[in-house]
């Protein structure tokens, strides 16, 4: 049995994703700035990412949604490929939250002008994605904004 095509899309609540991802760098900052370094370190428990390490795996996940987006537009019928985060994550633990931060806004602010500028015609270009199936470009677009409120959230728990 395929996996859910956007197992995300459920924590947009209806909201439209590029809302959610155009508002996601600002939630982000105003939750670190009010937070100290031992909060933004903190492992929840062993094998749990830090409030640091989730936003750099933000940072990470954004250089991929990017490239997807891209594939998807200049490609018919790309297939794109999937990562395994856990190896991506080696090292993590040496960029500070500041950094990964920074890197992910630059980055989701350079991808919001891609989803402009490419306009509603992109919307319903089909992409496949090797263990969901076939998606769109706004597939894409709601599983990163569903991806952001599901660590916004995570940030939000670990900075009570």
């Amino acid at each position: 049995m395929p996996a859910e095509l956007n197992p995300y899309n459920k924590f947009l609540e209806g909201r439209p994703a590029l809302d959610v991802i155009a508002q996601t760098p600002a939630a982000l900052q105003a939750l670190v700035m009010r937070a100290n370094s031992n909060q933004l370190t903190r492992k929840p428990a062993p094998g749990k990412w830090s409030v640091s390490e989730i936003l750099a795996h933000l940072a990470d996940c954004e250089l991929v949604f990017g490239f997807r987006l891209r594939q998807t537009v200049a490609e018919d019928n790309h297939t794109i490929q999937p990562f395994d985060q856990d190896k991506w994550a080696v090292g993590y633990n040496k960029i500070s939250a500041e950094q990964a931060l920074s890197t992910f806004s630059a980055l989701r602010d350079w991808n919001i002008k891609f989803i402009r500028a490419a306009g509603s015609a992109a919307l319903q270009k089909k992409v496949t994605h090797p263990e969901r199936g076939t998606m769109t470009f706004q597939t894409i677009l709601e599983t990163m904004g569903g991806h952001d409120v599901n660590h916004l959230k995570q940030v939000e728990g670990l900075l009570k």
